[in-house]
């Protein structure tokens, strides 16, 4: 297939994960302007990074005007998984590929457009990804538009209901793998117990800032996971098959 046809292809395969993302990100864009960010700095940060889990962990951080060091580590910790994404797309790449092109894609690489790109037939494509990259960022992008302005105008009791979906959004994400799998219910119960005692306790709530909060809970929650249940090879290209399945649903 020549350029134009891969693509429109990656553009075929991404309208699922675009009209996911305008959902998701809508949610994201009230919370956003829950926290006073305006309209145009909830896109700017939606363009720049394209992670709902960074994001969102990064709006109190915000709020509460934490240094650089601090939210670089935060989202270095919290979206470390994209670099093991990327890395693992340049083995279905052409060696010829130029670094430019390495890095656009690596830009765009989400979970639900890794799994696309991943166990596609064949050599990725870069034309095949700008497709997916272009209208699944698209539609994070509008989706955070659309929420972050009807923050903005729409009243105040409509707009604390309208919050309650990004938490809706994470429980989506947390109970159908926890349902399966014991051990990540272990780790998403253990991770609420231990934010709950690092947010409410007097002494930590008052002496640790809610991005290092964050950053605690996830190292130490993770470092203990991968010791007592590690993630067998088999089991991941599984769930990366179960992921591709869902993108195309």
């Amino acid at each position: 297939m020549d350029n134009t046809s891969e693509y429109r292809r990656g553009l075929k395969h991404g309208i699922p994960i675009c009209t996911g993302y305008i959902a998701v990100s809508f949610a994201f864009g009230i919370a956003a302007s829950n926290k006073g960010l305006t309209t145009l700095q909830a896109v700017i940060m939606s363009i720049t990074n394209v992670t709902s889990a960074g994001q969102y962990a990064s709006l109190d951080s915000i709020r509460d005007g934490v240094s650089l060091v601090e939210m670089a580590i935060l989202q270095l910790i919290i979206n470390l998984r994209y670099m093991l994404m990327s890395t693992a797309l340049t083995q279905k790449l052409s060696p010829k590929t130029g670094i430019l092109h390495r890095m656009a894609i690596a830009y765009g690489v989400t979970d639900e457009i890794f799994a696309l790109s991943v166990l596609g037939k064949g050599e990725l494509k870069p034309a095949y990804s700008y497709g997916l990259i272009t209208i699944s960022v698209s539609g994070w992008i509008l989706g955070t538009f659309l929420g972050a302005f009807a923050g903005q105008i729409l009243p105040p009791l409509l707009i604390a209901c309208l919050g309650l979906a990004i938490y809706g959004m994470f429980i989506a994400i947390i109970i159908p793998p926890a349902r399966d799998n014991k051990a990540v219910m272990c780790v998403v119960i253990c991770a609420m117990v231990f934010s709950s005692i690092m947010t409410f306790a007097p002494v930590l709530k008052s002496s640790v800032s809610s991005g290092m909060r964050i950053i605690i809970v996830t190292v130490i929650i993770s470092i203990a996971a991968a010791i007592i249940a590690p993630v067998k090879a088999d089991e991941s290209v599984d769930a990366a098959e179960d992921k591709e399945k869902e993108a195309r649903a």
